[in-house]
């Protein structure tokens, strides 16, 4: 007869297989636990999306008012607020980079508290130098969602990637729509503004917290492979994410503490790297498109007075009626990518087409019932073409420099920003419709050079930069 040994019955096989059991179980509950705290970790970083917007929002519409208030000319202003829009150019770069290398933790707490730090000023501002200091610490530090983005790149695979950007600029909007709400109500108080600055002060605070208390110990840093979703990864998959997180949280606190000189060269090398690589369509594409964007919505309201004698308050309700249905497209995302089998640059392909035809129908509106019609559809489009063209810059960049990316497509959107008023106001002396026509041309230029680089978009293959 076969001996116990031999059959595998023995006391030392048994233990094996009891040991090899709990492992694969230990292994499992690591995967599970791993997942569940992953999808809690997005979650707060949603919170912490909708708690910035909903700060901000109390305070920036009021602003011009309360600069007003302090004797300040239309021109000083203007000065002002062009300051703020330059110092978010040039820092939004440098700010992204600097995150990749000293962590996103600490980037992350940095940004926010500065901000804290800008609005505590804003509330104690009782002259119009005062004023144009708090808005310096903003300008250069105020980047919590391009971190808050780039860190969700990191956390989830790229397959996931449209539908938690979605969701994420989704909770964000609902907090940009509550905001001003808020802050309307508590100007009619009493020294109102002050108030109000000095409770977005405190929100940001509160974000603060929020941050440093997120379980950063699970942090998965390392750049995924595409996997099944965010809460099926295999155990061994884990495992290695864990390895990899180690190691770049090893990394990032060992840069934290470098001097700030050599932080500063690390940040222009990779700037470099990124400005060499084979990038500038896919930023030219977001230039385009955020210029025409903002000219269909540059001369909105004074454009439906001149056309169809509508008063602004009108314009007002429509855009809050784009802004809520903007929320909704956010939520969509996830049907719309796996619809399209997650082929990111056909659904920016299809949304960049949709609003180029849809700027047109408003151009060339003869009843107010197209107007309405074009708003509520562009609202879907433009939504889904932001997330996407964000999830393609990291798709064809990699994910080794995500905030990088994130950053230098804020600059070339803090570009449009500058051309599109200039844009506007030339369009705008030839016709009112002036504005929206110039954006269908610039969204055809984009969908023209999507086109040409179709191959490129297609692959899956990393643009090698030239710092790697």
């Amino acid at each position: 007869m076969p001996s116990a040994a031999a059959t595998g019955r023995g006391p030392a096989a048994a233990a094996d297989r009891m040991e090899e059991e709990d492992e694969d179980g230990g292994q499992g509950a690591s995967g599970s636990t791993a997942a569940i705290t992953s999808s809690r970790f997005v979650r707060c970083l949603y919170a912490v999306g909708f708690l910035d917007l909903f700060g901000v929002s109390m305070v920036v519409p009021l602003m011009n008012l309360h600069i007003k208030s302090l004797g300040a000319s239309h021109t000083v202003a203007g000065i002002i607020g062009s300051l703020y829009g330059i110092m978010q150019l040039f820092s939004s770069t440098f700010v992204g980079c600097w995150s990749d290398i000293v962590g996103r933790r600490y980037s992350l707490l940095a940004c926010i508290l500065l901000s804290a730090l800008g609005y505590f000023l804003l509330g104690a501002s009782t002259t119009v130098f005062l004023f144009a200091i708090s808005r310096v610490p903003v300008g250069i530090f105020k980047h919590t969602l391009s971190i808050s983005k780039a860190l969700l790149s990191d956390l989830v695979s790229e397959r996931d990637r449209p539908l938690v950007m979605g969701r994420f600029n989704a909770a964000s909007s609902v907090g940009f729509i509550l905001g001003p709400v808020v802050g309307g109500y508590l100007t009619e108080l009493e020294d109102g503004f002050y108030q109000t600055s000095f409770l977005c002060a405190f929100i940001f605070l509160l974000n603060a917290g929020l941050v440093w208390m997120l379980p950063w110990s699970e942090e998965y840093t390392g750049n995924r492979e595409c996997q099944q979703g965010t809460d099926s990864f295999s155990a061994k998959a884990n495992h290695d994410l864990h390895l990899k997180s180690a190691t770049n949280g090893a990394m990032a606190s060992d840069s934290l503490f470098q001097s700030p000189w050599i932080q500063v060269t690390t940040v222009l090398k990779r700037i470099k790297g990124i400005a060499c690589s084979d990038l500038w369509d896919i930023f030219l594409v977001r230039l385009l498109m955020s210029v025409a964007i903002l000219l269909y919505y540059s001369n909105f309201s004074l454009a439906l007075e001149e056309r169809f004698g509508l008063k602004p308050l009108f314009a007002g309700y429509l855009m809050s009626y784009s802004s809520a249905l903007g929320v909704l497209a956010g939520c969509l995302l996830g049907p719309i990518t796996r619809l399209y089998q997650h082929n990111t640059y056909r659904v920016l392909l299809h949304s960049s087409t949709l609003t180029c035809t849809l700027i047109l129908l408003y151009a060339s509106a003869w009843s107010i019932w197209m107007v309405i019609l074009s708003s509520t559809f562009l609202a879907f489009s433009t939504t889904i073409g932001r997330t996407c063209i964000i999830d393609l810059e990291l798709t064809i960049g990699g994910n080794e420099a995500s905030g990088t990316l994130l950053g230098v497509g804020q600059s070339v959107t803090s570009v449009g920003r500058i051309l599109a008023p200039l844009l506007s106001g030339i369009a705008q002396e030839f016709s009112p419709c002036g504005p929206p026509s110039l954006g269908v041309g610039l969204a055809l230029a984009a969908i023209l050079i999507m086109n040409a680089n179709k191959q490129k978009y297609c692959s899956h293959g990393n643009v090698k930069l030239k710092n790697q």
